[in-house]
């Protein structure tokens, strides 16, 4: 994979109008709310989740 992934939508408001933002890697603008993110990837998980546990691995 050669580029980098972008978000289809606003997690705030839901809109696609999304554009990327001047504050750095992983910025993105709405147009429809006006609001600046930043999405940023943390890492593969080791063990994977699955259902009834927490990240940590406790019932949930």
């Amino acid at each position: 994979m050669s580029e980098r992934a972008a978000p289809f939508h606003c997690p705030y408001c839901g809109d696609e109008d999304l554009r990327p933002g001047e504050q750095g890697h992983g910025a993105w603008e709405c147009a429809g709310c006006n609001r600046a993110f930043q999405l940023k990837f943390l890492g593969l998980l080791t063990s994977g989740l699955t259902r009834g546990t927490t990240a940590e691995g406790e019932a949930a």
